[in-house]
């Protein structure tokens, strides 16, 4: 991460994921228990805390999934029926594959322990005995770290059988995936933790009733099951308080690309993304600002000049025909060609594709192709549209959103750079910075 001391901004950093990352030893159990670590599990443990009264303090947190689709962790929380007979499961998505983000890798790198508790709370408040944490299988270093402190915690009674005495059993285990993309996307990764050909599931049943092994699952991503103790600590109305009113708290912004300082920055959701481009040494070089994509590499583009009008928050940069998605912004100045990117990005997508609908399996391929006959000098007249047609007809057709994870950078990019595109069908060539 990067991080600049003499940066003078106006603006509250590592408030919640972070916390421990200026700190000795960030990743120790030491470091975390000076912050307060696990003394919210702690109490929740020894009082029997109702757990209703833990899912409402997260609504009132207004806290929304981390991992891109946003939606509210207190409601989710409250959609497991913990009292039905039988097993439950908690599940933690770490399989951080969208291009351009890296934050939760960094969680667990440096504040392991928080997503621990994290995990143990929701296993509390889901009537959950087990959780598992699916690591992306290139992540070995954040794999040894949370494995480091599942050991700490367990040694220290904080977590295993019979967690503090409590008579509750709470077991957490990372399993370490094997690079798939797809993975990612929890019903994919559910079946990949079964055993099974890591493939999305037809949606319903959806995992809160029919998930792990068919029992009740909840899923959710790294960046949220480590807000939850600090929310429970300081409060909902605290966390929501950091925020805007239907975005609250903190969001970890993973900016790279063309600037000075590439890093991972936990800022306050609503914050301008001028801010944001600021902690990050501005645009490398001085150039201009071009182009944004703000939240990995499946968001709609959007030009520079709209990003520096916006507030980083799930509002706005929807408004403005985008998503905030996974934090990740990769900001691209005024010498690159927006066909390269795309095609950059179009590349991944072909080869990620889990194969299992037809019109994900053979469009990422064919938009695919085609960009790549265009930098190859072989473009003809229509190929944009033909693009565009493609990506029109994959979009909501597919079992999961990795055919819209492709059809809408390519509407996108062709919607707000066309020219660019028929310039380099014409000319065989990319068109000139001048121009």
């Amino acid at each position: 991460m990067s991080e600049n001391p003499d940066l003078k901004l106006d603006l509250k950093l590592n408030l919640v994921c972070y916390r421990t990352r200026n700190l000795p030893n960030p990743h120790s159990l030491e470091t975390y228990k000076s912050l307060g670590g696990y003394s919210v599990l702690r109490k929740i443990l020894t009082e029997k805390t109702p757990p209703n009264e833990i899912i409402e303090e997260l609504k009132l947190s207004n806290l929304r999934g981390r991992g891109g689709a946003g939606f509210p962790t207190g409601l989710k929380w409250s959609f497991i029926p913990r009292n039905s007979p039988g097993d439950k499961y908690v599940v933690c998505n770490s399989d951080e594959g969208e291009p351009g983000t890296c934050k939760d890798r960094d969680i667990m790198r440096f504040n392991p322990h928080q997503l621990v508790e994290g995990l143990a709370i929701a296993c509390y408040v889901m009537g959950a005995k087990r959780a598992y944490n699916y690591i992306r299988g290139e992540f070995w270093e954040p794999f040894v770290r949370v494995e480091q402190a599942i050991a700490e915690a367990t040694q220290e009674g904080l977590i295993g059988l019979n967690a503090l005495g409590s008579g509750i059993d709470i077991l957490i285990n990372n399993h370490l995936g094997a690079g798939a993309y797809i993975c990612g996307e929890e019903t994919a990764l559910l079946n990949s933790l079964e055993g099974k050909k890591g493939q999305p599931r037809f949606k319903p049943p959806f995992p809160a009733n029919h998930g792990l092994y068919g029992a009740p699952t909840n899923v959710n991503n790294t960046e949220t099951y480590s807000s939850v103790a600090v929310i429970l600590q300081h409060g909902g109305k605290w966390f929501a308080d950091l925020g805007t009113p239907k975005s609250g708290g903190t969001k970890i912004f993973c900016v790279t690309g063309d600037v000075e300082r590439p890093g991972n920055f936990e800022l306050p959701l609503g914050t301008p993304f001028t801010k944001l481009l600021e902690l990050a040494g501005g645009v490398r070089g001085g150039r201009k600002i071009k182009a944004v994509v703000p939240g990995g590499s499946s968001a709609k583009i959007l030009t520079g000049e709209e990003m520096l009008k916006l507030t980083m928050d799930y509002e706005a940069i929807g408004a403005a025909g985008s998503m905030l998605g996974s934090g990740a912004c990769i900001i691209l100045d005024e010498t690159r060609c927006m066909v390269e990117t795309l095609g950059r990005f179009l590349d991944f997508y072909e080869e990620e594709s889990c194969g299992q609908c037809t019109p994900c399996r053979e469009g990422s391929g064919w938009v695919a192709r085609l960009v790549r006959k265009i930098l190859k000098g072989q473009g003809e007249p229509g190929d944009a549209d033909k693009l565009v047609d493609i990506a029109n007809k994959v979009e909501g057709h597919t079992i999961c959103v990795f055919g819209e994870s492709f059809a809408w950078p390519t509407q996108s990019y062709i919607k707000k750079f066309r020219p660019e595109f028929e310039y380099y069908i014409q000319h065989k060539t990319r068109m000139p910075v001048s121009l």
